[in-house]
């Protein structure tokens, strides 16, 4: 109510670890797609396990059939998608669990999908997981990933960002 009545929301947003893993820089990512940025700026992680937990506190806004990706949306329009594995959607949801629908509302580190990490190295080009801020041409002022060795999900923050 206040943010309302006093017109100040606060800006600064910080993504956490959405799975346990190795933080590693879009550009190591094998994927152009993600390394050249063409879905827009972030981090990607190594992950260590198969569950992955909400990077902030939001909406889902999407969550595809596959279970593969889920996008989470800021309530001062961040976007930001997590997009687990490369070519995973070829797997056609095999080995992926979702546990959110578009339109809840969830807390950084709720559960969003959990995935069999050995069946999508098996089947996918690569299990790297890139979280990425789709809108980051729109909805960023300051950008910073923070990397880090051993992420904990939900709890390590990978990146600060400033919004517009």
């Amino acid at each position: 109510m206040f943010k309302k009545l006093f017109g100040k929301e606060d800006k600064n947003i910080s993504i956490v670890a959405p799975v346990n893993g190795k933080v590693v820089a879009l550009d190591e990512v094998p994927d152009p797609v993600f390394s050249q940025r063409m879905m827009g700026d972030g981090m990607a992680i190594e992950p260590s396990d198969g569950k992955v937990v909400s990077p902030v506190d939001g909406e889902i806004v999407q969550i595809f059939p596959t279970n593969h990706a889920v996008g989470v949306k800021t309530s001062n329009g961040l976007e930001i998608l997590v997009h687990i594995g490369l070519e995973t959607v070829s797997m056609e949801g095999e080995g992926f669990e979702g546990h959110v629908s578009q339109g809840d509302k969830v807390k950084t580190g709720d559960p969003l999908v959990t995935f069999d990490k050995d069946l999508v190295a098996e089947k996918a080009k690569a299990v790297v997981t890139p979280v990425v801020i789709t809108n980051y041409d729109d909805a960023v002022e300051s950008f910073e990933v923070h990397q880090t060795e051993n992420a904990t999900a939900g709890e390590t923050v990978i990146a600060s960002v400033t919004a517009k």
